[in-house]
């Protein structure tokens, strides 16, 4: 079925889709083969994208420990654990997190990976090999994550990691002591290398930061042609709406894209917000009135940024839901199509022509794909199934009620059957 519910037969040829009917619409038009997936009860929808990961950090909750909640806690918690990681364990836990995500229905992946200061280009080696190993299963965009100050070695790290293998530039400006020349170093970075650019983009709730409009701001003023993605973009939330109006329309003349991301942000941010504690989340309806691409991701996965989450981006959807007010149409399409465009990866959709890219789960239509989201699912990825889930259930069945006997009347309790003149008459 279709995300609407129509009933289609689709025919997959060369790693596309050659050919969408109705189904049966004839065995001359779509033929069954043994090599043929029978999808009854099943929704088909575009795979998804994952547009915001850290694969270095995955899966290590247990080991490093973020004792405050925050983000402050998270970056320490990590700093004990990446120092001592070696090539093995940066890939043993990125891969770990790509079978969670490809099981779900997940076929691409830009992940931000840690270099510089706390692990060398350790992280960068290992998830440059399985960037090519797993390349036709899960495709990878690497982005060099640096810390600060921006204008010291952490800058000269950022242009090594983009001459060693990393995709895309990135880094944490709003953590800079100068936030707004960071952005600056960064840009600047990304185009010598003639790399996109992904920032860590204002990861708080504090009103008086907001590197969103610096980054915008240069990004229309240089015309960088490379592709710039703002993500978290959490402190735009807490701007007055004159502003959150202004810096949208800013973020979207300038091309940039925003990934929400929100089930880290609803851990981390708001602690201290006794009262009436804010969502944590970048303005969503703001940025997508102005015409901004605003893509979903799931961010960390069982780490100290966020000891939970099931790798599986209908979790993140469902919290577009809940927390960021889109319709379900609208959240699908922001673990979809819109990071697709965020990563400049080509569209997908049931037409031919259009890349089998897809995932099958059973439902009547993608409302009820997002609402159940269970783990049975099939993957294709140019065409090829890359990962079958099934999922078999045993309950047992309710006690059926015992035979009702006959009640015994009494004298005198019969039921009153009079008809309504005798009703009258006794009145």
């Amino acid at each position: 079925m279709t995300a609407h519910g129509g009933v289609v037969d689709v025919e997959l040829s060369g790693g596309v889709i050659g050919r969408v009917v109705p189904s049966g619409a004839g065995a001359e038009v779509v033929r069954v083969g043994p090599g043929d997936v029978d999808l009854t009860g099943q929704v088909l929808l575009a795979s998804f994208v994952e547009p915001h990961a850290h694969l270095d950090k995955a899966l290590t909750a247990s080991l490093a420990r973020n004792v405050t909640g925050d983000l402050a806690g998270a970056i320490a918690a990590i700093q004990t654990l990446l120092p001592a990681s070696t090539v093995e364990d940066f890939t043993t836990r990125a891969e770990a997190a790509l079978r969670i995500q490809l099981a779900m229905g997940t076929t691409h992946v830009r992940t931000h990976v840690n270099v510089g200061v706390q692990s060398g280009m350790r992280a960068l080696e290992a998830l440059v090999d399985v960037r090519e190993r797993w390349r036709g299963l899960v495709d990878l965009q690497l982005v060099a994550l640096v810390s600060n100050p921006l204008d010291g070695q952490p800058g000269r790290d950022l242009r090594r990691a983009l001459a060693e293998g990393a995709d895309v530039a990135g880094g944490c400006p709003h953590l800079d002591p100068e936030p707004h020349r960071a952005v600056a170093i960064c840009l600047d970075a990304a185009g010598e290398a003639g790399r996109p650019l992904d920032l860590h983009t204002d990861e708080t709730l504090d009103p008086r930061l907001l590197t969103l409009a610096t980054l915008a701001d240069l990004v229309g003023r240089t015309g960088f042609p490379h592709g710039v993605t703002a993500s978290h973009c959490v402190s735009l939330a807490m701007q007055p709406p004159d502003v959150q109006v202004r810096v949208a329309e800013q973020v979207a003349a300038a091309g940039i894209a925003v990934v929400a991301l929100p089930q880290t942000n609803l851990f981390l941010q708001g602690r201290n917000h006794a009262v009436g504690t804010p969502r944590g989340l970048t303005a969503v309806a703001p940025l997508r009135r102005a015409g901004v691409t605003v893509a979903a991701g799931g961010d960390n996965l069982r780490d100290p940024f966020n000891l939970v989450g099931r790798g599986d981006a209908l979790e993140t959807a469902s919290l577009m839901v809940t927390c960021g007010h889109l319709t379900p149409d609208e959240a699908l399409a922001s673990v979809s199509d819109a990071p697709r465009r965020a990563l400049g990866l080509p569209a997908v959709s049931l037409a031919p022509g259009s890349p089998a890219d897809l995932v099958a789960l059973p439902a009547a239509n993608a409302l009820e794909a997002l609402a159940a989201a269970g783990e049975q699912r099939t993957v294709w990825r140019a065409g090829r199934i890359v990962a079958r889930t099934t999922v078999h259930a045993e309950l047992a069945e309710p006690q059926r009620p015992a035979p009702r006997a006959e009640p015994v009347r009494r004298p005198g309790t019969e039921p009153y059957d009079a008809q309504p003149d005798q009703w009258e008459a006794a009145s």
